[in-house]
């Protein structure tokens, strides 16, 4: 069975770089299991509105954050040292360099059907970089599997919906 995105996943992949569109759209057709786009580009507000959640207004204000974000009871959702660092903003080339997706129907506790998705992001990959359709020096990282060693989960890799390009041309 093929699938295809909804009209709110496709709209979730307005602003983010045509190289991760390509896997996107070339992974969600090989996919043995339908999956939909969490979050594409993020804005500045949001990755406030994340960076608070589980610190405190004292925390959010040493980064930038306004106190208000803070949500010192909420579970912690970003590691990242600078909250604007995150790849789902826009970087330099203007489009955003990350996406969160999930299984559909949504079950953020069957773990195997994010390893599903992650086999049909990284198949999809290296298929559009053997037809020249991506360029060979794309590299996609999966978050629960930073370090690309093969071994998902292992020491605190926890963001399976996440994926992002680090290198590729700049080119379309």
């Amino acid at each position: 069975m093929t699938h295809q995105f909804s009209k709110v996943s496709k709209s979730r992949q307005n602003g983010l770089h045509p190289t991760l569109n390509k896997i996107l759209d070339r992974a969600i057709s090989i996919s043995s299991i339908d999956f939909m786009i969490i979050e594409g580009v993020r804005s500045d507000e949001q990755c406030y509105i994340n960076y608070g959640k589980g610190r405190t207004a004292s925390q959010c204000k040493a980064k930038g954050v306004p106190a208000k974000y803070a949500k010192p009871s909420a579970a912690k959702v970003t590691w990242l040292n600078n909250p604007l660092s995150s790849k789902h903003r826009k970087q330099a080339d203007g489009y955003g360099h990350a996406v969160d997706v999930a299984p559909f129907p949504l079950d953020w506790n069957d773990l195997s059907k994010f390893d599903k998705i992650a086999k049909a992001m990284l198949e999809a990959q290296k298929q559009l970089k053997a037809e020249g359709k991506i360029p060979e020096s794309t590299n996609l990282r999966w978050g629960a599997d930073w370090d690309s060693d093969g071994k998902p989960r292992e020491k605190g890799e926890t963001d399976s919906p996440h994926f992002e390009i680090l290198k590729f041309c700049t080119c379309h």
